[in-house]
């Protein structure tokens, strides 16, 4: 066997011409079309901002905010693109649509506008298709405000509204031990105060007026039983000793029992039977009253202990990740104003009602001196913190983020720069905390952070085409195409899917449908015969990935035609490009990545090739050289998870070999 090595990850690209950028890979063309959808709401949006973009550009020397964010899909199309006088190059643009990017003047294919020169030359300022550079005027008329991000204690004021309840593990029931009829209470008044065996009432039970009497008798069969044999003695001790036990069982005790049989007469025994309590507390409900028939095991009292109270707290589902049992909590009591209580938190509902979208918490208030009754409403504060915070985090102030669905996008001013340079920048923030929000990546302590204008800098990068809050990546974007560790074995077992993906690409760029049929099988049962076990997160990878291609590559082994065979090809070429991101190239020959603008009504597609020429898969014999390389990837090489970008230090070549 031969040694294994782990590929260590490679991310230098070979670019022939300018790259462009890769979308997610999509399962169906419907998808593309909701993007259109979204796009022309997102240019309707675009619309509030570009006069003021506009407007400050004009006061810097007529270009937006003074400078220019370049690194779009500029000349996607590939014709050859048109030269100034300076031999500068133009790139014509709409000014509703940014993402449109034409060599030749005319109305814009979306909306019909007429296009606008982009300038796109060298020393244009933007170093990055994320930046955006001012000139001191024009950042002052942008109204251009930062704030150094720092660490700060995240703890809010959680205020909850509740209402003070009983302790329920201090409530008890009282009840007797016999049947029989109650002749006294004791104890008739809700809220009184019992000590533990006090009596609380009377009951007469023919039931312990007979066991009374046979207690005496058996007293009085012993006595007589003095001089009699042993056995006869034993007898009658062990008949005293059941009807004593009997008794017990009835629930007096032994002192009781004493004084029931005192004088060795029946009528020395008491009529009434008192029921005591068996624990201390104050009454909350009383269940019988006097001259009722109750059975034994009947309720006649409740009592609970009110020196400690409960307040159940009403807290929406965002503030729970901030509550945690023996949180202190700030009690206000109507009933007392200007008094504030104090509780600890003890109990947090794992459980959301699903009407209401709150869960309850329970807070245990010590109530010694009796002052809180239940039933009471409070007001409760609790001062909850980032209970995952190991240190303090670095917060920003609200105003500073940009949300736009998942993302949250910041603008940072760069240090060292001639002119103000500001950068956009996707971070992930946590629940927000009073005027500000914590930042849990994409951020360093002591960075400015652009807190008044982001819009007006977001506006620019959109209309100058950079990767603004509608096309920047987010983390866990980026993290989906970096790159994967791989060994030796792996390499050569993905080698032989890739040779299969490429015989499909030689099909369809022949227009042979039988061919591309018999190998898009070829390819679904390669790619699940694939099954590494090692390396570890090298196999998750791609499984997740092999499912999305057997599944397309089965679905076009029975395509109907040529335009459905190609539209399944175009999403088995998305995973395939995102594999080559994680993976790298695992055959010896080298690799080219290509695209062709015109594809699936000019929404534009990529593919994998080994030709040098371009060969259209999408087109075949109709448009076969359309399209152009935008990378060749090496044996082992991969594509970096930002390949999609162009580069923004030159401006972009005009490619070879696009003919339509």
């Amino acid at each position: 066997m031969g040694e294994q090595r782990q590929h260590e990850p490679q991310t230098e690209e070979v670019a022939e011409t300018e790259t462009v950028s890769i979308e997610p890979p999509v399962e169906d063309r419907a998808l593309t079309r909701r993007h259109r959808v979204t796009a022309w709401v997102r240019c309707h949006q675009l619309a509030l901002a570009v006069p003021l973009a506009l407007a400050i550009g004009l006061a810097v020397g007529g270009t937006a905010i003074g400078g220019t964010a370049s690194g779009g899909p500029a000349g996607a199309d590939g014709h050859d693109h048109g030269a100034s006088s300076e031999g500068e190059q133009t790139i014509w643009t709409c000014s509703m649509h940014p993402q449109i990017k034409l060599p030749d003047p005319g109305p814009c294919p979306i909306c019909g506008m007429d296009l606008i020169p982009l300038d796109v030359t060298e020393g244009a300022g933007a170093s990055s298709p994320t930046e955006v550079v001012l000139s001191e005027h024009a950042k002052v008329l942008a109204r251009i405000e930062t704030a150094p991000a720092r660490r700060a204690d995240t703890s809010v004021e959680l205020r909850l509204l509740g209402r003070l309840e009983v302790d329920e593990t201090t409530v008890h029931t009282i009840t007797p031990w016999v049947d029989g009829r109650i002749d006294r209470l004791l104890v008739s008044t809700i809220g009184e105060r019992i000590k533990r065996g006090q009596t609380i009432a009377s009951i007469y039970s023919p039931e312990v007026y007979a066991a009374t009497a046979d207690l005496i008798q058996a007293e009085r069969q012993l006595g007589k039983l003095k001089k009699a044999l042993p056995i006869a003695r034993e007898a009658a001790k062990a008949a005293l000793e059941s009807s004593r036990n009997r008794l017990r069982l009835l629930g007096m005790s032994p002192n009781k029992i004493g004084k029931g049989r005192k004088g060795g007469k029946a009528r020395s025994i008491p009529r009434n039977v008192g029921i005591s309590s068996s624990y201390a507390g104050t009454v909350i409900e009383q269940l019988v009253h006097e001259g009722a028939y109750v059975k034994a095991g009947t309720p006649l009292f409740k009592t609970a202990d009110l020196t400690t109270l409960w307040a159940q707290l009403d807290a929406y589902e965002s503030h729970l990740s901030r509550v945690t049992k023996g949180q202190k909590v700030t009690l206000e009591i109507s009933s007392f104003p200007g008094e504030t209580f104090t509780g600890t938190v003890a109990f947090v509902d794992p459980v959301v009602d699903g009407r209401t979208r709150t869960a309850q918490i329970r807070v245990e208030v010590p109530n010694a001196d009796g002052r809180l009754s239940p039933g009471m409403f409070a007001d409760a504060v609790i001062h909850a913190a980032d209970q995952a915070a190991v240190e303090p985090p670095i917060v920003i102030p609200h105003t500073a983020p940009l949300f736009t669905g998942k993302r949250s996008v910041i603008f940072v001013a760069l240090a060292g720069k001639e002119k103000p340079t500001y950068q956009a920048r996707e971070v992930r923030l946590g629940p927000r905390a009073g005027d500000t929000y914590p930042v849990l990546s994409g951020l360093k302590e002591g960075e400015q952070v652009v807190v008044r204008g982001a819009f007006a800098l977001d506006a620019d990068l959109q209309i100058r085409g950079g990767q603004s809050m509608m096309t920047l990546a987010d983390d866990q974007a980026r993290e989906a195409r970096s790159p994967v560790a791989i060994d030796d074995k792996f390499q050569a077992g993905f080698a032989p899917v890739l040779a299969a993906y490429l015989k499909v690409h030689s099909c369809l760029a022949a227009d042979d449908l039988e061919g591309a049929e018999e190998a898009f099988a070829e390819l679904a049962e390669r790619t699940a015969a694939f099954t590494p076990k090692a390396p570890a997160k090298a196999s998750d990878v791609w499984k997740g990935l092999a499912r999305s291609i057997a599944a397309r590559a089965r679905q076009a082994s029975q395509a109907a035609d040529l335009a459905a065979a190609r539209l399944n090809f175009e999403a088995v070429s998305l995973r395939m490009i995102e594999a080559l991101q994680r993976f790298g190239n695992p055959g010896e020959a080298p690799l080219r990545l290509a695209f062709c603008p015109m594809a699936f009504d000019n929404q534009g597609a990529l593919w994998l090739q080994l030709a040098d020429e371009i060969e259209n898969p999408y087109f075949g014999a109709e448009m076969h050289r359309c399209g152009e390389r935008r990378h060749t990837l090496t044996t082992g090489q991969r594509l970096g998870p930002h390949a999609a970008e162009l580069s923004p230090s030159k401006p972009p070549p005009a490619p070879a070999g696009h003919q339509h």
